[in-house]
């Protein structure tokens, strides 16, 4: 068994290996990879299978978590073979990965990576918790590490970052997996950055104003609030260097109106990238030069070399034809330590797989991310995402950048939903405002809400990632 692990190991790290074009440095202006960002689907796909036929033995000889899965469901590696096979096995979700977890502390077995592989050549690990508490945390190797750098490389290559940038990466640094590869990605272009962790947001501002940082990297909701904080200071954070804002963490870039509130307070125009924890290490999805199609909608690429992408049903998880709306699912194809084999993500999209007007070949989110099924909030049986309200409150002028959903339970038990937003207008004109955030919101959602008009800095600051639902219901 010994020796069919090793050699499982070895195939499919040649396999990873064989299929690095471009390894070093940009092979071309607009593309890092050119053969494989503007690669023919067919050519795509016959990567894709290729990398398939060596992951999945690998993972069967190597995760103990996989090889009791295949044995459950009566299945060998042998039924799947290439992307057509795929949908025999049912997707992975979170739940199952938790259940392994809290049955095989510390750190589960559905990676491929045990303690002998760490304490040879671990590189880093990197987690992720839900409302349960339950951590999933991911160990990645050195050769996670290599790759992660190239993928990012090629994505963020493709957003315009070029030699005579420099970024502020604001983030705590913590074991989360975006911020981390933006570095790691930077660091192979051999793009210079500035670390913005455990500065407050004065100190942060003045180092934008005072270094020339032309990337800021952070997210959504910080970029607001530093841009507020500049703007107290005496600053325009429209006339720093900041050319690009490359935000994550939060729903955004689908939401016109927040996109245009952030692009105007900056003056700058934004990117983003697109993944998860658990299918790392690289940038599954990526913005291009094209990213805002005509009518302000927006597109987001998914490298399709490393990765199978697909979109399932949210009751069956059963595939959904191109062009669609579905939940993501990832099979990642660029991981020593995690190339997860159907992976429930579970953002709704819809997919494009037509050539895009940049050149790439590779498939697109159409409308970007604008919620995961896990956010979703079920109000008097109907079911909204957070980004809906947000496009509805982003649509009254004058509204500041916080606002709060509050859900209760009234005394006869109804459920209701009170949004509260701040505005500068005179308490005689509140009710107004009200009626029009209440108006904006069921339109986009078809539910009646409550709005309640605060004067502005009235709610806390956002200071990193928003958290907009309170949730006070009473639980059966």
């Amino acid at each position: 068994m010994k020796d069919r692990k090793e050699a499982t190991r070895r195939r499919w790290l040649e396999v990873l290996a064989e299929h690095r074009l471009d390894w070093d440095r940009a092979g071309a202006e607009h593309y890092w990879s050119p053969r494989l960002d503007t690669a023919p689907r067919a050519e795509l796909r016959r990567i894709q299978n290729t990398k398939l036929a060596a992951a999945v033995p690998f993972l069967y000889e190597n995760s103990p978590f996989y090889r009791r899965r295949f044995e459950r469901l009566g299945m060998t590696p042998d039924d799947i073979r290439t992307v057509d096979d795929l949908p025999k096995w049912p997707v992975v979700d979170k739940r199952e990965m938790i259940e392994d977890a809290l049955a095989n502390p510390p750190w589960g077995t559905y990676s491929a990576h045990d303690d002998a592989l760490w304490a040879e050549r671990g590189w880093m690990i990197f987690g992720t918790s839900g409302t349960t508490g339950t951590p999933r945390v991911f160990r990645y190797s050195q050769f996670d590490r290599e790759q992660w750098e190239w993928a990012n490389a090629r994505a963020l290559h493709s957003m315009g970052f070029r030699k005579g940038d420099c970024a502020m990466l604001i983030s705590g640094f913590g074991p989360h997996v975006w911020i981390w590869g933006v570095s790691v990605g930077l660091h192979r272009m051999g793009i210079p950055m500035i670390p913005g962790g455990g500065l407050d947001a004065r100190m942060r501002a003045n180092f934008l104003a005072r270094y020339g940082a032309t990337i800021l990297a952070c997210t959504p909701s910080y970029a607001l609030y530093l841009g507020r904080t500049m703007q107290e200071m005496g600053l325009d954070p429209a006339k720093t260097a900041v050319k690009t804002i490359f935000l994550g963490g939060e729903p955004w870039m689908g939401i016109p109106a927040t996109r245009r509130r952030l692009e105007e307070l900056w003056g700058a125009r934004s990117v983003e990238f697109y993944g998860c924890t658990e299918a790392s290490p690289h940038a599954g999805g990526y913005s291009c030069p094209h990213a805002v199609l005509p009518g302000g909608q927006v597109a987001t690429h998914l490298m399709e070399d490393i990765g199978v992408w697909e979109l399932v049903d949210a009751e069956k998880k059963a595939p959904v034809a191109v062009g669609q709306r579905g939940l993501t699912v990832t099979t990642n194809l660029n991981s020593e330590s995690s190339p997860q084999l159907r992976f429930l993500v579970g953002d709704y999209t819809v997919f494009d797989d037509a050539a895009c007007a940049c050149g790439r070949t590779h498939v697109r989110a159409i409308g970007s991310f604008v919620g995961r099924a896990d956010d979703i909030v079920t109000i008097r049986g109907i079911k909204l995402y957070p980004s809906q309200i947000e496009e509805g409150v982003r649509a009254v002028p004058g509204i500041g950048d916080e606002y709060e959903i509050v859900l209760a339970t009234e005394a006869d038990g109804l459920d209701t939903m009170t949004i509260r937003v701040e505005h500068p207008a005179p308490p005689a004109d509140a009710a107004k405002v009200a009626e029009q955030v209440a108006g904006e919101v069921r339109t986009r959602c078809e539910v009646r809400v409550g709005v309640e008009v605060l004067r502005p800095g009235t709610l806390p600051k956002t200071e990193f990632k928003a958290k907009r639902v309170r949730d006070t219901r009473k639980k059966a």
